[in-house]
């Protein structure tokens, strides 16, 4: 039960991922945002998301998850509502800021109680779990762009109703602490912060968030220049890199079973490389579809293996160590919006030159992974000596 619990959260995080590049076309026409404005829009997302996560971990480590999954999901709801009658930039920012702090909550719980299964599975099951990022990821701009004419204002309200939904089986359901809950003292809450593996591991999060929320948030709207229509572009995002998402961690959970966690995360990196890339190339849309399909698959196992790795390396505090990872991910979102929004300039054509920006991320955390194995078996080695 505790399992479909994280799914459910973990869907409503994949449908606040892909809600910004799904509304930015509907509000980029009705409040007349420049590229600049629009990344403005997602960094507010962004320091929510960072800010948020700051705390979320180490709190759930001593209260318990329960209670940062309750406050996540209402956070979400009031964020949503207040998007929905948004009339101006600000309160679009203030919005998606609220949505950011829910979302950190929830996927930082979400990821820690599944993360308590054993070190064998628990790669393979963060990977079944994000099954139901890429699945809410698909849902809101399909819904969007064929059942709500692709309207921001009812796209707010269809999220606001499906997160209310899941709120009410999280509170009904009881989830337990963790079996390692303890109170912490200050040097065993050090030693964490003292590992040079949290920091490289975090790096990754960082650049592949900043990578991944890329295209949520502006592919619809690099599409939109390239003389595709919205319903089209939002079809793509959802049908193509939702669907990827979905694909590629699904055969990630079947993998992991038998290849380790590292090889997976390192050989997806280097292939992002080149599937990024592609995407950025004017195609026919059945092409564009199959470009941004596999980028998708490419970049579906990355980030929940390297929680995964987190979660082995630093058991004790893994609610933490999780927590601080996710944190330096969202600060990826943080940097990537408005850089990408700066590289794009002034005309909506140049969405294309800020999109470059990915497929250099994608090549920065391969060499990361390839320049630190041996790191990290050392310290999976200290892990296991330690228990």
């Amino acid at each position: 039960m505790l399992i479909f619990v994280s799914c459910l959260v973990i869907f409503v995080y994949g449908m606040l991922s892909s809600l910004l590049g799904t509304i930015i076309p509907g509000l980029s026409d009705s409040l007349h945002l420049t590229n600049s404005e629009v990344g403005y829009i997602g960094l507010a997302q962004g320091l929510g998301l960072a800010g948020m996560s700051v705390v979320a971990g180490a709190l759930m480590d001593r209260k318990g998850k329960k209670m940062g999954v309750v406050a996540g999901l209402c956070a979400t709801i009031a964020g949503l509502l207040l998007l929905a009658q948004a009339g101006s930039i600000v309160t679009v920012a203030i919005a998606m800021f609220i949505l950011g702090c829910g979302g950190s909550i929830v996927i930082v719980g979400a990821n820690a109680i599944t993360s308590e299964v054993g070190d064998k599975r628990r790669a393979a099951a963060l990977n079944f779990l994000n099954i139901f990022s890429g699945l809410g990821g698909l849902v809101t701009p399909f819904v969007a762009g064929n059942l709500l004419g692709a309207r921001p204002g009812r796209t707010a309200i269809f999220g606001a109703i499906a997160t209310a939904i899941v709120l009410g089986v999280a509170v009904f359901t009881p989830i337990p602490n963790s079996q390692h809950l303890r109170e912490v003292n200050a040097d065993t809450r050090t030693t964490i912060f003292r590992s040079p593996a949290l920091y490289l591991l975090s790096a990754v999060t960082l650049l592949y968030t900043a990578c991944e929320f890329g295209v949520w948030n502006w592919l619809p709207k690099f599409l939109v220049t390239t003389g595709m229509s919205r319903a089209t572009a939002l079809n793509i995002l959802s049908l193509g890199f939702a669907c990827g998402l979905l694909f590629g961690r699904i055969a990630a959970t079947s993998l992991l079973w038998r290849i380790s966690p590292f090889i997976v995360a390192t050989t997806c990196s280097v292939a992002m490389i080149g599937t990024t890339y592609l995407v950025l190339h004017s195609m026919s849309p059945v092409m564009t579809w199959a470009a941004v399909f596999l980028a998708g698959v490419t970049m579906a196992p990355v980030f929940p293996t390297t929680i995964a790795i987190v979660g082995k390396l630093f058991k004790q505090q893994s609610a933490t160590a999780i927590g601080f990872a996710i944190t330096c991910g969202f600060s990826g979102l943080m940097i990537s919006s408005p850089v990408i929004g700066r590289l794009s300039g002034s005309d909506p054509a140049g969405v294309r030159n800020g999109l470059l920006l990915l497929p250099v991320l994608a090549f920065t955390i391969s060499i990361i992974f390839f320049c630190s194995r041996k790191l990290l078996q050392r310290e999976e080695e200290a892990s296991v000596a330690t228990i």
